[in-house]
């Protein structure tokens, strides 16, 4: 048996030999790109690609899987320079180079989903102050308020850390394609409200949003009470205010109790203390705020082996922290899905241009959906 340090020797000579054949097999990626632009050949080769792999897998013999991985790395390297010496994506860049960084807070119409007291208002307020918010009765109604013109912006919750994600609103933002300006991080706190002449001990039934009595679930479990879904938990202590039945209560925000007079009966009901729900601003037009931290897309992937992890390993490669990554179904095609992503990182590194960049040459569907400063209360 060899001693670690002979094999760790025998190792180093082999990864400078392997550099070495690594640097010219990219300078052969170089005269690759001057070919293809001097013949208006496309980067991408997905054939091509297929037919090297499935070569380099069955060459590999007992590390045939791990040498596919390996060459996969590789021809998304190999790409990766072509698309860069060829300038690819100068639609995308020049999206980016000409979007607004002003973000108006005052003297615009915003709107939100809900009616007032609702988590929603509330985190319309804390975004803009000082603008003119306006409520609407479903989600939708706010993508198309923001589509006619009557209003700028339009704020919606897209995911809660204990319920997770708004199936709805990411189905909107996917069909719609508006631009994603702005974020907050809200904290929930969950209230049981009743009438004035209510006592703990009389409530029965519990009324609110389907996502806050999922975030309540332990709490409504424990004391065995019905629940009835309402649109948001704003309406739920409206309605409770308004049908008078001292066995009713509303899980709501205390602001929602304050706004339609309803008395505080236990607080704090949600499972998880760091209750949180993230919400988003939507507007028609691109704005890339100073400092913006998040960036969004969204995008379609080619039906073939692999394509998803090719695809993270080109975030990974580059050192982006991928922080969210959802798939829907494509309405009208069985089994196909768009992927919605959120990362980490700013539009103006030079890195992350050149990957949008490249994406938006590559998949089959792909769309910018903004870049943002994600804020946290």
């Amino acid at each position: 048996m060899k001693d670690l340090s002979e094999i760790r020797v025998e190792i180093d000579k082999i990864d400078r030999e392997m550099i070495d054949l690594f640097r010219r097999r990219m300078d052969c990626a170089k005269d690759v790109a001057a070919y293809k632009q001097a013949n208006h050949i496309p980067v991408l080769n997905a054939a091509r690609e297929r037919e090297i792999l499935d070569r380099i897998e069955d060459e590999g013999g007992e590390y045939g899987a791990y040498a596919r991985l390996l060459y996969t790395n590789i021809m998304e390297l190999s790409r990766s320079l072509q698309h860069k010496l060829l300038g690819s994506g100068k639609e995308m860049r020049e999206m980016i180079r000409n979007a607004s960084s002003a973000l108006e807070r005052e003297n615009v119409r915003v709107a939100y989903q809900g009616i007032d007291g609702a988590n929603s208002h509330e985190a319309a307020l804390r975004l803009f102050p000082k603008a003119t918010l306006s409520h609407y009765p479903t989600f939708s109604d706010v993508f198309d308020a923001v589509s006619s013109g009557e209003v700028t912006y339009g704020v919606l919750p897209v995911e809660n850390s204990t319920a997770g994600s708004v199936s709805a609103v990411y189905d909107l933002i996917l069909q719609h394609r508006f631009f994603i300006v702005a974020a907050l991080d809200l904290p929930i706190d969950h209230y049981l409200c009743g009438l004035k002449q209510s006592e703990l001990s009389d409530i029965e039934i519990v009324w609110s949003h389907p996502q806050a009595l999922s975030q309540c679930a332990d709490y409504i479990d424990k004391n065995g009470y019905e629940q009835r879904s309402c649109a948001n938990t704003a309406v739920a202590a409206r309605d409770v205010a308004r049908e008078k039945r001292l066995n009713v209560a509303a899980i709501c925000s205390k602001g929602a109790a304050e706004q339609y007079g309803l008395k505080v009966l236990d607080s704090h009901l949600q499972s998880d203390g760091g209750n949180t729900t993230r919400f988003i601003v939507i507007s028609k037009e691109l704005i890339i705020p100073d400092g913006a931290n998040k960036v969004s897309l969204c995008f379609s992937l080619p039906h073939v082996q692999g394509s998803l992890y090719t695809l993270l390993c080109r975030f990974n490669s580059l050192g982006l922290n991928l922080t969210k990554i959802e798939s829907r179904p494509i309405p009208g095609k069985d089994f196909e899905y768009l992927f919605y992503l959120d990362f980490s990182g700013n539009v103006h590194s030079d890195s992350v241009t050149e990957l949008l960049s490249q994406l938006k040459e590559e998949m089959p569907e792909f769309s910018f959906l903004g870049n943002y400063n994600e804020e946290s209360i």
